[in-house]
C-alpha cells in the first residue's frame, strides 16, 4: 500500500460528499429593492384590474337594475291612467335609437347622480332644454358613455339619416339625424342652442341633441349627434311603435 502524504494539513481530509452544500451568497439590497417593487406593481396591477372591472363591469350591472326600476315605474304610472301633473323627476319617456341598439329612460338633470341611474338626462343647465312637444326649441340629452350603463357608449355608430324617437305617454316623435360632430370641447355649450348654428341650422326649428363623452373610456372632450323632427304619431292602445322603430 502507498503511504499517504499528510504534511500540509493538521488534521484527515473531508470528503467533499461529506462537506454539505456551498453557501449561498447573502442577497445585495439592490436585490432586495427590486424583488420587493416587483411585488408591489403585481399589487398595484391586479388593484387597477379590479377597479376596471368595477368601473366598466359591475356599474353598469347596478346601473341598469335601477334604470329597469325606473322605467318599470314610469310604464306603470302610464298605465294606471291617473291624472296629474308631468313627472319629470319620474321619468320624462324614453328614447329609442336603433344604431345604438338601446332604449333608454329620460330624466330630468344631467348629474353624477341621475346619469349613474344607467339613465339619460336632458339639460337644465348651462342651457336648459326645450322639451319635445315644444313649438320650437332644442331637446338636449346626455348618458354615459362608458360604466353606469354607457347607454351612449354606441353613438358613434348613428349616421345621418338615421331614426331617433323619443316616445312619451301620448306621443311617438321621430327625429332624423341631420349631422354629427365627433370632437367638441367639453365646455363647449353652443351644441345645446335652442338653434344649434355649429350643425348647420340657422332657422328655429324642432330640434334633438345627443351628447357624451370622447374618447372612449375618457372625459376629455364631446361627441354630439343632431337630429330634427319630421314628424309625429299618436300612441294607440297596443303602444305599436312607428314604423323606423320596426325594420
Amino acid at each position: 500500500m502507498t503511504i499517504t502524504d499528510n504534511s500540509r494539513g493538521t488534521g484527515p481530509r473531508v470528503p467533499s460528499w461529506a462537506a454539505g452544500p456551498p453557501r449561498r451568497p447573502r442577497r445585495g439590497l439592490v436585490a432586495s429593492v427590486v424583488s420587493l417593487t416587483g411585488e408591489l406593481l403585481i399589487t398595484i396591477g391586479v388593484l387597477l384590474a379590479l377597479f376596471v372591472a368595477y368601473s366598466l363591469w359591475w356599474t353598469n350591472v347596478q346601473a341598469n337594475r335601477e334604470a329597469g326600476r325606473l322605467s318599470d315605474h314610469l310604464r306603470d304610472s302610464w298605465q294606471s291612467g291617473a291624472p296629474g301633473a308631468l313627472d319629470t323627476d319620474g321619468g320624462l319617456g324614453f328614447l329609442h335609437v336603433p344604431a345604438m341598439a338601446q332604449d333608454v329612460l329620460v330624466r330630468a338633470g344631467t348629474g353624477t347622480k341621475v346619469l349613474n341611474e344607467g339613465v339619460a338626462g336632458f339639460y337644465e343647465k348651462p342651457v336648459k332644454s326645450a322639451m319635445p312637444w315644444d313649438k320650437a326649441g332644442n331637446f338636449t340629452l346626455a348618458a354615459h358613455r362608458d360604466g353606469h350603463g354607457a347607454k351612449f357608449h354606441n353613438i358613434h355608430k348613428i349616421d345621418v339619416g338615421d331614426p331617433i324617437v323619443f316616445e312619451t305617454k301620448d306621443t311617438w316623435y321621430v327625429y332624423k339625424t341631420y349631422a354629427t360632430l365627433p370632437e367638441t370641447s367639453k365646455y363647449n355649450t353652443d351644441v345645446l342652442a335652442p338653434v344649434p348654428k355649429e350643425s348647420g341650422r340657422e332657422k328655429p326649428g324642432r330640434y334633438i341633441t345627443l351628447t357624451t363623452c370622447t374618447p372612449m373610456y375618457t372625459s376629455e372632450h364631446r361627441y354630439i349627434v343632431w337630429g330634427e323632427l319630421v314628424r309625429t304619431e299618436k300612441v294607440d292602445a297596443a303602444r305599436t311603435p312607428p314604423a323606423e322603430l320596426r325594420d
